[in-house]
């Protein structure tokens, strides 16, 4: 037991407080008597204890228990020592006695629990799967462990790595750790050598013309010699391939490349080899800025030639034509183009992933875009709700509900076991989109099923959209998959209803037992009930369920990828809710907008058709129909212009348009406004050792920069800005390794883009111990560097105890005292003293009082 006071100065109080009773008791020392001193001394412990309260003494008692927790290093680094740190527990484990509790946690960027702390552990459990070892955060596991333990209780943090640490700083949280009850001991572990070839760097120009020759220089590290085969790839296409001879060391070659591709350019370098120990580190990507004219991607849904290419003939401007399942995923494919038109193109054949994507490259880049209409494209093409409408000047949704047929919609969704995680979450999704898309009048079913039919909402008038929706989004994944049953139950709710449009979307990923489809389907068209299928991945029975939408009347969708199912089910629900295509020719009014005049100047030729939108509030409609439906509306969309025809291109809708003398001059005048702006500046972006980006603005007005960055697919990244100087801003970039695009836009929104490539983690380089930090780290927390197992046990140098605060106490005393003293002054010592003498049945006698006495017993009561 040890006694401690949190704030000994206070104690400096006792001082005044002794002197003063001291005085007091010199100078009245001659007239106290016994009781006066007992009241004096009463008084002083009584201001003692209230000073020595204040000073925030408390007591130390020692805990025998004591804490011991294994943190085990598991990032890629580690790979290979997984055995022989388990078996370095194992054996340290016989060493324990009985009041030490211990408990093992694995880490790498995170921390996870193997066993948790206790007496009883003695083996080492099997060690749980970690998914993210790119990272290795010693500090966060300290920091996580140091809160698992008992604070009061001795503890030792035993770490197994090789302290290569990735994230976070160990050294910094150390200090933290001073003066507490917790030690760091580390045990070094390392991988095994073996033979490693890795791309330490791989660098292209930042800026080049097409045509030019360009360097691409690879740095390749090899452990020991050997062969290899070095790969370029530009914009994801083979252009170079080498058989190559490595020493041990550096290994640097340059290949001269003429830059073909146009735009932000994407080079990757991968070198491959017979054995390799870590294969993350054999691959790195590089971004050109190749300057050019101006590039124009046209997305062509027709089978035949692209009708806007032949209209632009072949002195325009330079175009790729693109079907639209040929469309790419990555950022960087968008960014070599100024501007995109998708030309009658349905969304299911896009998918949302894609359009996402583009949207970014949009709103982000400024590149340009354009939706040209057809039976496939606006709401026909299913684009309600997804990212190409939002950076659309108009709306899917179209005027004039009240004069739509009634329908009777029934969605009939696999939910089995095999359609659990992202299919069954996207199907409903479609099927919530869908319900969006129906008036509060039409009738909603919606079954379920796996072995069996779940009527989730009953066949009826749809009263709360946002209920069927709430319910829609609450289905779970079942059993087994039986299909007629189900379609047969969606019938039979159909039959009857008086409706002029009667639908049914059943979507499935599996197989199921025979039925009688053709009767089944053969009684719902005489009722006028129609059938559409989505065979959903390469398990679905597709020739079944294509055979049923052509029973059907409807349409069958083969599903590859999922993220075109929401597309596919707002395509169905349009194309039976709603007569989207306007067909009765017409001369569309133009307003008064700029670069569009000039066109019209002779007049305006006459327009068969076009599918029906609403324009968004702040568009400009260029062009519109008799019933006020724009025809060519624009707006801008972040930082790219946006426009949308809802007539045709090839000449069937447009009418006179198709023949008119300026049909070509139109698309010209269309593609040039749809052009962005881009910045003449130069801006510098680096990449810097501690991760952050620094861009530097040789304009010195850094702080008034908009700056965006994106990833490969499309995703917007967390980005920080710190402005250091006025030409310098640091940009903190929540990245993983690969590509990463940054867009810097000025005060007047002019546009400059840059890309760099995220080198991989540090954890994929084959480094060795890091004694530096472990040495430091030790040292600084009272710990040691392991040696033998039986060390993790070793008697603690610094013991645990409970901290027991006494000052309540003494508050307590010092109040007790104080109402002692009070009651020895107000009532007398005698009081205390002759209180059990005192006999009250005996009468008391009247003593004649003598004067002088009298006198005598009040001048020792004023005394007193």
């Amino acid at each position: 037991m040890d006694l401690r006071i949190d704030m000994p100065l206070v104690l400096l109080l006792l001082l005044p407080l002794f002197l003063y009773f001291g005085w007091t008791y010199f100078h009245e020392r001659q007239r106290l008597k016994r009781s006066h001193i007992v009241v004096l001394t009463i008084r002083i412990v009584a201001a003692g204890c209230l000073v020595f309260a204040l000073a925030g003494p408390y007591l130390l008692l020692p805990i025998k228990e004591e804490q011991i927790i294994y943190l085990v290093d598991r990032s890629a680094s580690m790979n290979g020592t997984e055995d022989e740190m388990v078996q370095f527990i194992q054996e340290s484990l016989q060493s324990k006695k009985e009041p030490q509790l211990a408990g093992i946690y694995s880490f790498s960027s995170t921390l996870q629990t193997e066993a948790i702390l206790s007496k009883t552990l003695k083996e080492v459990p099997k060690l749980t799967e970690i998914k993210a070892t790119d990272q290795t955060n010693i500090e966060q596991s300290l920091q996580l462990a140091s809160g698992i333990i008992d604070p009061k209780k001795a503890t030792r943090l035993v770490l197994l790595t090789d302290g290569n640490e990735t994230k976070g700083d160990a050294l910094e949280f150390a200090t933290k750790l001073k003066g507490s009850n917790i030690s760091v001991d580390i045990k070094p572990f390392s991988q095994p050598v073996v033979n490693d070839v890795s791309l330490k760097s791989f660098v292209s120009p930042q800026v080049a013309y097409v045509g030019e020759q360009q360097q691409l220089v690879t740095d390749i590290h090899a452990t020991s010699a050997g062969q290899g085969e070095l790969l370029l790839y530009e914009n994801d296409e083979l252009i170079h391939r080498e058989a190559v001879e490595l020493t041990e060391g550096t290994n640097v070659f340059t290949y001269k490349h003429a830059a073909t591709a146009e735009g932000l350019v994407k080079y990757e370098a991968v070198v491959q080899v017979g054995q390799d120990a870590i294969f993350e580190n054999n691959k790195l990507t590089s971004v050109t800025m190749v300057q050019s004219e101006p590039h124009l991607l046209i997305v062509n849904g027709y089978e035949t030639a692209s009708p806007i290419a032949a209209a632009l003939g072949s002195q325009s401007i330079a175009y790729d034509v693109v079907a639209p399942k040929s469309l790419p995923n990555e950022l960087s494919s968008y960014l070599q183009y100024n501007a995109i038109i998708f030309d009658n193109v349905p969304g299911h054949l896009v998918g949302e992933a894609k359009m996402s994507v583009i949207e970014q490259a949009v709103k982000n880049f400024g590149v340009g875009f354009t939706m040209v209409g057809g039976e496939n494209s606006f709401g026909l093409g299913g684009y309600f709700k997804t990212p190409i409408e939002t950076l659309l000047p108009v709306e899917m949704e179209i005027k004039g509900k009240e004069q739509l047929p009634s329908l009777g919609l029934v969605i009939v969704l696999d939910r089995s076991g095999s359609m659990q995680g992202s299919k069954l979450e996207l199907a409903k999704e479609a099927a919530a989109r869908s319900v969006e898309m129906l008036r509060d009048e039409d009738t909603l079913g919606f079954i379920a099923f796996d072995d069996r039919p779940w009527e989730i909402i009953e066949t009826g008038p749809l009263s709360s959209k946002e209920e069927a929706v709430d319910t829609i989004l609450s289905v779970t994944p079942g059993g087994g998959t039986e299909i007629y049953s189900s379609l047969a139950k969606a019938y039979e709710n159909l039959a009857d209803l008086k409706l002029q449009r009667k639908h049914i979307i059943l979507l499935t990923d599996g197989q199921s037992q025979a039925g009688n489809y053709e009767d089944l389907i053969g009684e719902g068209k005489e009722e006028g009930i129609t059938l559409s299928t989505v065979a959903i991945g390469q398990d679905a029975d597709a020739n079944l369920l294509e055979a049923l939408s052509d029973m059907g009347s409807g349409r069958f969708y083969d599903v590859i990828d999922e993220q075109t199912i929401p597309s596919i089910l707002s395509r169905e629900t349009a194309m039976i809710s709603r007569t989207y295509i306007e067909d009765n020719p017409f001369y569309p009014a133009i307003y008064n907008a700029a670069g569009w005049n000039s066109l019209f100047a002779n007049g305006v030729p006459q327009m068969n058709a076009y599918i029906g939108t609403t324009a968004k509030q702040g568009a400009t409609v260029v062009a519109e129909s008799e019933k006020e439906d724009p025809v060519l509306a624009q707006w801008q969309y972040g930082l790219g212009k946006t426009f949308a025809f809802t007539s045709d291109s090839t000449g069937k809708w447009t009418g006179d348009w198709a023949r008119w003398q300026n049909w070509g001059a139109f698309w010209q005048t269309l593609i040039s406004q749809m052009l962005p702006s881009y910045n003449d500046v130069a801006y510098d972006v680096r990449l810097e050792a501690d991760g952050s980006f620094m861009i530097t603005d040789p304009t010195n007005e850094a702080a008034f920069l908009d700056i965006v960055a994106v990833n490969e697919a499309g995703e917007e990244l967390e980005t920080k800005l710190e402005t250091i100087s006025a030409s310098q801003v640091r940009a903190v970039v929540q990245a993983e390794p690969g590509l990463i695009f940054f867009r810097i836009a000025d005060e007047k929104q002019a546009i400059y883009q840059a890309g760099l490539s995220v080198p991989y983690s540090a954890e994929y380089e084959l480094l060795p111990v890091n004694n530096q930090l472990i040495e430091e780290l030790t040292q600084r927390t009272g710990g040691t560097v392991l040696k033998e197992p039986q060390d993790v046990f070793r008697d603690f140098t610094t013991k645990g105890a409970d901290r027991q605060n006494i000052a309540t106490w003494l508050l307590l005393a010092s109040m007790l005292l104080f109402f002692i003293d009070i009651t020895i002054r107000r009532f007398g010592w005698n009081f205390l003293t002759n209180a059990k003498k005192k006999e009250p049945l005996v009468e008391e006698k009247t003593i004649p009082e003598d004067t002088n006495v009298a006198q005598l017993l009040k001048g020792m009561k004023k005394r007193s």
